[in-house]
């Protein structure tokens, strides 16, 4: 008799994130760029309907930028 247990397997190459997350500062002084600062990535679910946000910090305005990965990420 056959065993009825889960046969799928795990996959073993890691995902690149679909999106990089990042807090963003204003500057203090006109003239000068915001600061952004990675926090965190963003993995789409495979079925394409949402996805996995894995953060390493939190933003203490709330305000979490997603931005797709440039190529030398």
């Amino acid at each position: 008799m056959k065993d009825n247990q889960n046969t799928k397997t795990a996959k073993t190459e890691a995902k690149s994130p679909t999106y990089h997350a990042y807090t963003v500062r204003d500057a203090k002084a006109e003239g000068q760029k915001a600061f952004w600062t990675r926090i965190g990535a963003f993995f789409a679910h495979d079925d394409g309907e949402g996805g996995t946000l894995i953060l390493e910090a939190l933003p203490l305005d709330g305000r979490i930028v997603l931005r797709a990965p440039k190529n030398d990420e």
